[in-house]
């Protein structure tokens, strides 16, 4: 198939941007899942309409995201600089999931070992830019080779995950793990934030983090960031809702099912 014809930075290898590609398809997959699994657990009524919707809704996500840049409308020397508009649109909408009554059912309606166990993605995904950093897509600073360490959030969520569904109560280790992937991905947020071509660039070896306003790249904040940041919200608001219901459940009787707030 040729990249051209579908708007593509092609300066990567196929093997690169078709993993990239599945990977994003494959989180989004599951992200509906999630919202259908959850429904119906809940007993929803409504369950096969919000699956349907959050198909909808993250299918034209992907589709205007990915149009915007093949289309060459996204850049950060613009004025005002689209790129970075687009980016800070991804993580309000990620807040605004992870916040909303969708994130309170997804917290409360997949188990706490899946809700770990799926940020999993950001093991081949770190995989995967490092391979850029080596193509020369991206700069070294934001793979492992750098002063990225997002790999290791990857890499433990698997061991966390199977930990948690062999003791469902390890709600201190699902609260470390959680923060401690928070501040990783901070880190690494911060660091291509500051890699960029704008003024407030403060790194400056080349090249700049630039093709992620090229497709299929945007998905990198549009779809894997935001993704990161619903599933620690969704994460952080199960801890909650354990925390509360362990502290008013009388000692060796099971508390029921509430609400997250």
């Amino acid at each position: 198939m040729n990249l051209h014809r579908l708007g593509l930075m092609v300066n990567a290898s196929p093997v690169l941007v078709w993993s990239f590609v599945a990977l994003a398809g494959l989180v989004a997959v599951v992200f509906v899942a999630a919202v259908h699994v959850s429904g119906v657990r809940a007993a929803h009524s409504s369950a096969r309409r919000d699956t349907l919707l959050a198909a909808a809704a993250t299918t034209v996500w992907l589709a205007v995201t990915f149009a915007l840049a093949a289309s060459g409308r996204l850049s950060f020397t613009s004025r005002p600089p689209t790129a970075g508009i687009l980016i800070a649109a991804a993580i309000a909408v990620a807040f605004a999931v992870g916040t909303s009554p969708l994130g309170s059912r997804l917290a409360t309606g997949i188990p706490l070992a899946a809700l770990v166990g799926v940020q999993a993605f950001r093991f081949p995904l770190e995989l995967m830019l490092h391979r850029a950093y080596r193509e020369g897509l991206m700069p070294v600073q934001m793979s492992y080779s750098g002063f990225n360490f997002d790999i290791l959030t990857g890499l433990s969520a698997i061991v966390v995950a199977l930990y948690l569904a062999k003791r469902p109560g390890a709600i201190i280790v699902a609260r470390v793990w959680n923060a401690v992937g928070i501040l990783l991905l901070a880190n690494i947020l911060t660091i291509a934030v500051l890699s960029t071509p704008t003024p407030i660039r403060v790194f400056h070896n080349e090249p700049a983090n630039e093709w992620i306003a090229h497709a299929p790249w945007v998905w990198l904040p549009a779809v894997f960031v935001a993704a990161a940041i619903v599933g620690h919200i969704v994460v952080f608001r199960r801890l909650r809702h354990e925390s509360r219901v362990s502290g008013h459940a009388p000692r060796g009787v099971a508390a029921p099912s509430a609400a997250v707030s």
